[in-house]
């Protein structure tokens, strides 16, 4: 699995992501049959480009932080369990791949104002007479909507940074008390930090703080353990069990962290060894406190019990190629899903181990290697994979096509468009913009967010086809 960053460079303050998507043509231009453009499919002509269509989203931004970010994490706050109402405000922690190992940190940051608007999951079809407004006047009339409705502006960033040795391959905050962060780093060791005073000086914070670059404070971590024989990439925090965490290495060994206090861990010596070759990820039951899964470059996806042994339940063949990433269903916790070198993702229903093939689904979509993949919190059946041809899809696995559906949506929206035959019925959604995309996470207190790291940056989008279906005394 290719992993580092590609020739990574400190973002420039004035640079900004070009996002693709379907573009819409001067009103000068006349106009051509409109077309499904298919990522990796269709390609461009010279001096073409593709543009966002920001009515594809109810929210869109991009941020960066100084260096590119290989992985990070969403930091659960106070602000509500269920936030559907523009502006929203997240919480984060990032590790930098700087040029210099000395040179990298871990973020903490808060992004605020993050606006948006919710828009019609079925549009309305403009008249004849309306289609040749000027494109200008329709943005101004959109952008005069979101002043009135309170939810226009620039997002507003603050960051903090901690002083790391060497690049963050991964990490993670811990569910139940989220100012304990653990990171893995390139120097093979993994450490588990206390931000709890960066956080708070974020939270009290309503304004930027400072002007520049922030200070880089030279903070000591927790627990700083080198046991691990190489340098490696899977983490969990246990989201049963605080404190309770697995950790897992390029050399195929995985060790587990057992809570001594709320600041010391005491760290098994002993590693569960069953994989031939590097364990990529590992993630717990959200169930069973005392079982995980782990995935690694020799294809395979293993069950493991803390309980009994060193040795795992069971080990099944999940891929042809390299298991890049797991993500075990926290609603229908029967299912996970794998994601692949090869670009296929696939789903296993945990019930019919036994009896052999435990795999439900299967999609050869992406056509480079699958680089991150996480269920919906609030949906069983949603889930968003991202790759390395740099595209970030999102699913719906309870979906199938219907004829008479798309007959009848045409039929309203006046639409013209035919989506190529191949597309699969599941496939919600389709990001682009982004170069050398290697993870993203949903956020669980913010239904329909995404946020996604790549060589370039972050970005924060909402697509307006993922809608909250969570009841409205629940917020």
């Amino acid at each position: 699995m290719v992993r580092s960053i590609k020739n990574p460079k400190k973002a420039k303050r004035k640079n900004k992501v070009a996002k693709k998507g379907d573009g819409s043509s001067s009103s000068s231009i006349p106009s051509l049959p409109t077309k499904v453009w298919q990522p990796g499919v269709d390609k461009l002509e010279e001096g073409e480009e593709l543009q966002c269509d920001p009515t594809a989203y109810n929210s869109l931004h991009a941020f960066h932080i100084g260096w590119p970010c290989l992985s990070f994490d969403i930091v659960r706050d106070t602000l509500g369990l269920v936030r559907n109402e523009f502006p929203h405000t997240a919480y984060f922690v990032a590790g930098t791949q700087a040029e210099k190992p000395s040179w990298n940190s871990i973020g903490v940051f808060k992004v605020s104002n993050i606006s948006g608007k919710r828009r019609e999951l079925v549009p309305n079809k403009p008249s004849n007479d309306d289609e040749d407004v000027d494109s200008e006047s329709s943005d101004s009339d959109e952008d005069s909507d979101d002043d009135e409705e309170g939810r226009s502006g620039t997002p507003i960033l603050q960051l903090r940074k901690v002083a790391h040795q060497g690049c963050v391959n991964r990490i993670r905050a811990m569910t139940q008390n989220p100012h304990i962060c653990a990171s893995w780093a390139d120097t093979g060791h993994v450490q588990v930090w206390d931000l709890r005073s960066h956080l708070n000086a974020l939270a009290e914070s309503e304004t930027i703080v400072g002007q520049g670059a922030p200070q880089v404070s030279n903070q000591s971590p927790l627990v700083k353990f080198g046991g691990h024989k190489d340098e490696g990439y899977a983490i969990d925090w246990n989201p049963i069990t605080t404190g309770r965490l697995v950790t897992g290495d390029c050399n195929s060994c995985i060790h587990l962290w057992e809570p001594a206090s709320d600041a010391t861990w005491n760290v098994d010596p002993n590693p569960f060894i069953g994989h031939s070759a590097s364990v990529e990820d590992l993630q717990w039951s959200p169930t069973e406190p005392d079982v995980f899964a782990s995935c690694s470059v020799d294809g395979h996806i293993a069950i493991w019990d803390t309980r009994v042994g060193k040795s795992a339940l069971t080990s099944f063949k999940a891929h042809n190629a390299d298991v890049n990433v797991i993500s075990w269903n926290r609603l229908a916790s029967c299912l996970l899903a794998s994601g692949s070198d090869d670009g296929t993702f696939s789903i296993h229903d945990l019930r019919l181990l036994k009896g052999g093939d435990s795999v439900v689904a299967h999609f050869e979509y992406h056509k480079h290697p699958v680089t991150s993949i996480e269920w919906s919190p609030h949906e069983g059946s949603t889930l968003a994979v991202s790759s390395a041809d740099n595209q970030l899809t999102i699913w719906d696995l309870s979906l199938e096509k219907d004829e008479e559906e798309e007959a009848e949506f045409k039929a309203k929206t006046r639409e013209q468009v035919n989506a190529p035959e191949d597309l699969p019925p599941q496939l919600l959604f389709i990001h682009q913009g982004q170069k050398d995309l290697k993870e993203f996470h949903w956020h669980a207190q913010i239904p329909g967010m995404i946020v996604s790291t790549a060589a370039d940056g972050f970005n924060i989008l909402m697509p307006s086809n993922i809608q909250n279906t969570l009841p409205q005394d629940a917020i």
